[in-house]
């Protein structure tokens, strides 16, 4: 055999294998790669769409957060102020009935003056009618100078 026969034999069954490769192996091949490719994007999409939804989940979050915060405060504010409210409540209706309590003690106290003061007439005129009768040195009849004793209280 001759080198050139040996290369045109080599040569056809290159061919053949390069057509068989061609035709049989490379779809198959090209196949694989494009839907491993397409996969592959899809992952890629599917991850970036699912950061999105992540970075949005953290966004409603902190918001939900921050919302909960403001009530939380403004819940606190009011608890405050309605403590703060009946604080004042419980020392106006304290105040007022200590007003009350020295009104009706001042009262208490004139009546007892106004008593204290009609007993003190009442001695008076028993001591002056005493005194009148060691000095004129006989009995004043106190009922028959009722009247007398009367006016000599107003006076008192």
């Amino acid at each position: 055999m001759s080198i050139n026969a040996t290369l045109i034999a080599q040569l056809i069954v290159f061919l053949i294998l390069v057509w068989f490769t061609m035709s049989f192996v490379w779809p198959p091949i090209v196949k694989a790669l494009d839907e491993r490719a397409l996969k592959i994007s899809e992952g890629l999409s599917a991850a970036d769409k699912a950061k999105a939804e992540l970075s949005q989940a953290n966004k409603r979050v902190e918001e939900q957060l921050s919302a909960a915060r403001t009530d939380a405060a403004q819940r606190l504010a009011d608890a405050e102020r309605l403590a703060q409210s009946m604080i004042e409540e419980a020392k106006t209706r304290a105040n007022d009935e200590g007003v009350k309590i020295v009104a009706a003690a001042k009262a208490e106290a004139a009546q007892e003056a106004l008593k204290a003061r009609e007993t003190l007439r009442e001695q008076v005129a028993l001591l002056a009618v005493k005194g009148a009768e060691q000095i004129l040195k006989r009995e004043v009849n106190a009922s028959v100078h009722a009247d007398l004793l009367d006016r000599l209280k107003v006076e008192l």
